[in-house]
């Protein structure tokens, strides 16, 4: 982590959540702060503006939605970084979340290695001087800087393009990315590139992660599309 750790507030009343996020986001090296209601923690962001905020929808106190709307009303915190936590899935609600200004929007259960990975993602955008330079998962490791790639150790060498692809499937392990997907994010939205592209880079990324008897860390997904399997950290 470059600099001073990135500073998250956690605003959940669901206390074994609240610590389960409070201690895997402590592990990535974030500085977490935790509150239970939304009108304490609409007090709190008057004293101090955090880097990025993990907001649940329903709160004693004020809803995640009012709490949303008023920072995004207020200069200071127009431009805060907002993730949506709820156990509501119906896509209108969705809508409805992200129309209020929340950056991303997540449904309870979720994958906690995901909530992780998309909070990386939006500091990231948001304040890059403030993200990891190294992505690890299992015994696989990615320099940003140095633009290295290792596994247990040994060098991997990639393409520029099985790089980025690397990179975005360890900035959301366990999420399933489709081809789509993955070409917005890797080529981009502008580039014309037919999805079987993805198939063949892929390849050539589990080739070059895979010598020997090596677990594939990358799962296909029949029909939708691929992930970084969240339990291969535990598997290597």
């Amino acid at each position: 982590m470059n600099g001073t750790k990135a500073h998250i507030l956690i605003v959940e009343d669901e206390e074994p959540l609240t610590l389960l996020l409070r201690y895997n986001l402590e592990s990535e090296g974030y500085d977490v702060e935790t509150v239970g209601r939304g009108d304490e923690a609409d007090t709190r962001l008057k004293e101090r503006v955090p880097d990025l905020i993990v907001l649940d929808w329903m709160l004693p106190g004020l809803s995640g939605i009012e709490l949303c709307r008023r920072l995004r009303a207020r200069p200071e915190t127009k431009n805060l970084p907002i993730i949506m936590l709820t156990a509501r899935g119906e896509e209108s609600e969705r809508v409805r979340g992200l129309a209020t200004g929340a950056d991303d929007y997540i449904v309870k259960p979720f994958s906690v290695p995901e909530l992780v990975a998309r909070v990386g993602a939006l500091l990231r955008r948001a304040k890059p001087e403030r993200i990891a330079d190294v992505l690890t998962l299992g015994d696989i490791e990615l320099d940003r800087q140095k633009k290295r790639v290792s596994r247990a150790g040994r060098d991997v060498d990639l393409g520029p393009t099985e790089y980025r692809l690397l990179e975005f499937f360890m900035e959301r392990p366990g999420r399933v990315l489709s081809r789509e997907q993955l070409l917005d994010g890797v080529w981009g939205s502008e580039v014309y590139i037919d999805e079987r592209t993805v198939d063949v880079h892929v390849g050539r990324l589990r080739k070059a992660l895979n010598r020997g008897r090596a677990v594939d860390p990358i799962r296909t997904v029949r029909g939708a599309g691929y992930a970084l399997n969240d339990r291969f950290a535990k598997i290597a």
